[in-house]
């Protein structure tokens, strides 16, 4: 029997101590990167976007991937690469740790939507905020000493 799944996550993480180092000019190549390792790990991304210090990506993960690895796996991929390409000159890494939050694919268009509307998202709200308020909506328990 074939195996069938449909798990979308929003996955997030953000630069090391959220340093705002992730250019606009530059952010779309980065996403292409990110979009490649996906395709690699037959995942499907949806959706990525951010802004200068964090990123969200829309994905289907596929059921043999881990999303620990997949997560380790773009952020040490990503970090060479950022330092290759020299594209963010102040990028120093990524922060430890990440959200991976799921929903339903009947979700998967206004996740979509709100992934591209990070830019306008983040004149009202700091990433600090729009996270606690995603673990919040997703009934995660958390402590705050952890969140910078």
């Amino acid at each position: 029997m074939a195996t069938y799944t449909q798990i979308l996550y929003q996955i997030v993480f953000s630069t090391k101590n959220r340093e705002k180092t992730l250019i606009k000019e530059h952010r779309e190549k980065l996403y292409r990167y990110i979009w490649g390792i996906l395709k690699n790990k037959k995942c499907i991304l949806y959706r990525i976007n951010g802004i200068e210090d964090h990123l969200h990506i829309a994905t289907h993960v596929h059921p043999t991937v881990a999303v620990s690895s997949l997560v380790k796996d773009i952020k040490v991929s990503s970090s060479i690469w950022i330092k290759e390409q020299a594209l963010f000159p102040n990028f120093t890494a990524w922060q430890e740790g990440y959200g991976a939050f799921t929903y339903s694919i009947k979700e998967k268009e206004a996740l979509v939507n709100y992934i591209k509307r990070q830019e306008a998202h983040h004149k009202t709200k700091t990433f600090r905020e729009e996270y606690i308020k995603l673990l919040n909506e997703h009934n995660i328990e958390f402590d705050e000493k952890y969140l910078l």
